[in-house]
């Protein structure tokens, strides 16, 4: 089987690649840049890969690694603005407890540890089995059902604490429609 050329791979995986890093990275010049920089790394070293029907777990791979690079760096150096001050974001006092929506959830997902975060994401959003993830996070199985578990649990009790009624069921969020080129 010979692996796709690079524009079928972009055009099969830029839109959940970039869903992915968007869930982690929780910007989307961050999502940008990470996924950019997958496709990159494919190109450049994509050819190594031995198993076509791998393309998808590399992919996926190279991404959250690539995102745990990130994000060690942002904690050993991180980001100061001394110059200006940060105002304070009025607190929004809506009538969100009445419903539940899938952009609601996905911001309360923001907030939970990457740790929790990722397999989440890749388990409800991009719906990979629970072997998928474990390859994509290099962990075991049993370790990708204990995190699905307690994530679950954390993105509940958040959702609660903002008065929201976790145990009504979570409404899909609908997402954006990719170009021709694939991008969102």
């Amino acid at each position: 089987m010979a692996v796709p050329d690079f524009e079928q791979i972009v055009d099969a995986y830029y839109a959940a690649l970039y869903r992915f890093a968007l869930s982690l990275a929780r910007g989307e010049a961050a999502a940008a840049d990470l996924t950019q920089q997958t496709f990159y790394l494919w190109a450049s070293r994509g050819h190594q890969l031995r198993d076509a029907g791998k393309v998808k777990s590399w992919l996926f791979t190279t991404l959250y690694r690539e995102f745990l690079s990130l994000h060690r760096r942002e904690t050993r150096f991180p980001l100061a603005d001394l110059d200006t001050e940060v105002a304070e974001i009025p607190e929004h006092t809506g009538s969100i407890a009445d419903s539940i929506d899938g952009a609601t959830a996905v911001a309360a997902l923001q907030q939970i540890d990457p740790v929790y975060r990722a397999p989440l994401t890749l388990f409800y959003l991009e719906e990979f089995s629970y072997r998928e993830i474990a390859t994509v996070l290099g962990i075991p199985a049993g370790t990708v059902m204990s995190r699905l578990s307690r994530g679950k649990s954390l993105l509940r009790k958040l959702l609660m604490e903002q008065g929201i009624d976790a145990t009504r069921k979570i409404v899909p969020m609908p997402m954006p429609r990719t170009s021709e080129g694939g991008a969102p």
